[in-house]
């Protein structure tokens, strides 16, 4: 039998699927592709069961792509008095920024101007003086996350060009995590349990879900019963689709990507506090690729989830006014080179309360028809929610995620002495392997279009080693230029071109 590898491709998908049709019966079958899923399957293939995922879109195809790209130590929770949420996301946070995929993972400062409120200064402080006490607690050190502090006007301006002076007295700065890219996390957790024998299935749905399996049915039509002896269902937004008696309350974050240039190319995030809400906060992040994600609103949706949602002009005027309180020049639509927006699966009913304020605590619970069902959380938490769901099943295996390394985690035994930046930081000991495909072909190393960053060999190797299935796969999921329509247009005939020769 061969020994399993970490590569996703075209091929392998077919041969799985040939397998599961033909009537094997995992130990464990997976619905859902996004971050809590393929955290599923890692941590139940690392346990050593036989494990298949399917997944009815593509990977991170639904909220996971669509976060604000922070992996946070919960000082908003801390605010709400929600102490369980906050010292989980501190530990989850430790552990994905020096053990588990450290190369995804950058220190991000952030700048909060000082509140004219001497009441509002000192309940501030004091958050983020816990904040820190958590993360001293969680093991995280402060070469990784520097302790919080105050600074002059002049020194927030510095960080933050585009700060307004009119009443500027100071700023707080405090320091969290930013992944690179939240889909990119995906993926590697999904390589990561295809590296321990998983099955990842994605473009094949499940319907009529029980204890003892699901009705799989894969783009081309093919339909059948795929029995299991255990069933995840971990759908995120969709899990009520699949099991109606999950509580789930659906809210709606909005973010809006900006030009750099309108804050003065930021060295540091910029956090103002939503006047009159507590423990809110608007946001501006740089990002490695160039545009600032600015956010995020916490909208109540009702009905049926879209699979692409959008995010609504109002939503987005709402973000540019809100950080615009603290702007030299209030922001405009002209600032604004794209937008998107995720859908949470917040577990409970709002009661009619705000969104904002539903806990973000995760449930795992095996309904009477015999599977689990894990939902809610946040990205941050996904590892520990997916060892919940799998210690549910009564495994008797322990779970070993807590310092497993994800692909491309562990230091490059080359070293990446000459490799591009831009593959170092996506793709951390794999940029060799992942260069090395330009060797025939030197173009490769360019970037696909003018003004985008992803290079040629990306394309590649999201073909060939990540599941891309098409070309949309690549643009929107792996190399995230979609998220600027204008750079998607300027790439679209490059990325095919290399697409097509890859396959």
């Amino acid at each position: 039998m061969p020994v399993p590898t970490p590569d996703l491709d075209a091929g392998r998908r077919a041969r799985d699927l040939d397998l599961l049709a033909s009537g094997h019966v995992p130990d464990l079958l997976v619905i859902g592709g996004g971050i809590t899923g393929c955290g599923v399957a890692l941590d139940a293939a690392s346990r050593g069961l036989d494990v298949v995922l399917v997944e009815s879109h593509d990977l991170a195809f639904g909220t996971s792509r669509w976060s604000s790209k922070l992996v946070h130590g919960g000082l908003r929770y801390l605010a709400h008095g929600d102490l369980g949420v906050a010292w989980e996301s501190a530990v989850e946070r430790s552990r994905l920024m020096t053990a588990i995929a450290q190369h995804l993972l950058r220190p991000l400062p952030h700048v909060m101007p000082l509140d004219p409120d001497p009441k509002q200064r000192t309940l501030v402080r004091a958050g983020l003086r816990a904040a820190d006490a958590l993360r001293a607690a969680a093991g995280t050190p402060r070469r990784v996350l520097p302790r919080p502090r105050s600074i002059s006007a002049s020194q927030a301006q510095h960080l933050v060009p585009a700060l307004g002076s009119h009443g500027l007295t100071g700023a707080t700065v405090h320091w969290d995590g930013q992944l690179v890219d939240d889909a990119r996390l995906t993926v590697a957790v999904a390589r990561t349990a295809a590296a321990y024998g998983a099955r990842i299935v994605t473009r094949a749905s499940a319907s009529r879900v029980t204890g003892s399996g699901a009705r799989v049915r894969t783009e081309d039509g093919a339909e059948w019963d795929l029995h299991a002896r255990h069933v995840i269902v971990a759908a995120g937004v969709w899990t009520q689709d699949l099991d109606p008696h999950t509580p789930l309350t659906t809210s709606r974050g909005s973010h809006a990507l900006l030009r750099p240039e309108a804050l003065g190319h930021p060295r540091a995030a910029l956090t103002v506090p939503v006047s009159g809400e507590r423990g809110r906060y608007v946001f501006a992040l740089p990002t490695l690729d160039g545009p600032v994600i600015a956010g995020i609103t916490d909208e109540p949706v009702s009905g049926p989830s879209a699979d692409v949602p959008v995010a609504p002009e109002a939503d987005i005027a709402w973000i540019l006014d809100h950080l615009s309180t603290a702007l030299q020049r209030p922001l405009t639509a002209d600032d604004v080179i794209g937008s998107y927006a995720g859908l949470r699966p917040l577990v409970g009913e709002s009661g009619g309360q705000s969104t904002a304020d539903i806990s973000r605590r995760h449930l795992v619970e095996r309904r009477a028809e015999g599977h689990v069902v894990v939902t809610g959380g946040k990205l941050t938490t996904y590892r520990r929610m997916a060892q919940d769901a799998v210690d549910a099943l009564g495994v008797s295996a322990p779970c070993t995620t807590a310092s497993l390394p994800l692909i491309g985690a562990r230091p490059s035994p080359t070293g990446d002495a000459g490799l591009p930046r831009r593959l170092v930081e996506r793709f951390g000991s794999e940029a060799g392997r992942v260069a090395a495909y330009a060797d025939d072909d030197p173009r490769l190393l360019d970037p696909v279009a003018e003004g985008v960053p992803a290079l040629g060999v990306e394309v590649v190797h999201a073909v060939r080693c990540e599941g891309a299935l098409d070309v949309d796969d690549v643009l929107e999921r792996r190399t995230r230029i979609g998220m600027v329509p204008s750079a998607a247009e300027r790439a679209r005939a490059r990325v095919t071109q290399i697409f097509d020769g890859a396959q």
